[in-house]
């Protein structure tokens, strides 16, 4: 089978689930079992996971060290990687790793911890990501959250669970025609 074959056959695959396995580093995934589903893992010959899909939601992960290596470690293809699901966890900023993999499409980072809307702008070199969520971070009391990220991910079709409306969509066509940068929100300062 080639790769190319591999990738069509992986997208009907079920996920690799590591979902609600209290997982505090990325590393417990090599002796963790993934949660079974109603179809079973495909596996190859070597033994690694044939899918697209990785759900790594409702865990205690507060960073992605080592994140590439085990992916590696764990998927026959880690470079066809197209479903990241890492929402519900301690993340405060999207890590660099997860623009390394270019067939991305769906990232759920929603119920973690990311405080800086500039984060965001990680995720630009990802030619294929298509929806991604963000919803229950501290970024999302930022004003002008919505447009600020369909501004500098214009490929994004689907926000938070909802597809993206005809007047998000000409708000950031406008500041992009006018060459406006969003501006990045200050962080809002606890009193003291």
């Amino acid at each position: 089978m080639s790769k190319r074959d591999s990738m069509d056959t992986a997208v009907q695959e079920p996920p690799l689930d590591f979902s609600f396995r209290s997982i505090h580093v990325i590393q417990d995934m090599i002796n963790e079992e993934p949660r079974t589903g109603l179809r079973p893992l495909k596996r190859s010959k070597s033994g690694k996971s044939v899918t697209q899909s990785l759900w790594l939601n409702n865990n205690v992960l507060n960073d992605l060290r080592d994140f590439s290596q085990v992916v590696s470690q764990l998927l026959e293809y880690p470079e066809n990687l197209a479903w990241i699901d890492l929402s519900f966890n301690d993340l405060t900023s999207i890590d660099p790793v997860l623009t390394t993999f270019f067939n991305l499409s769906v990232l759920y980072l929603h119920g973690n911890s990311i405080q800086r809307l500039g984060e965001v702008n990680k995720l630009a070199v990802l030619p294929r990501l298509r929806s991604l969520t963000l919803h229950g971070n501290p970024i999302e009391e930022e004003k002008g959250y919505r447009q600020y990220v369909l501004c500098m991910l214009p490929r994004i079709t689907t926000f938070d669970f909802s597809g993206v409306t005809k007047a998000d969509r000409t708000t950031a066509e406008v500041w992009k025609r006018m060459n406006i940068k969003p501006r990045k929100p200050r962080l809002k300062q606890n009193a003291l």
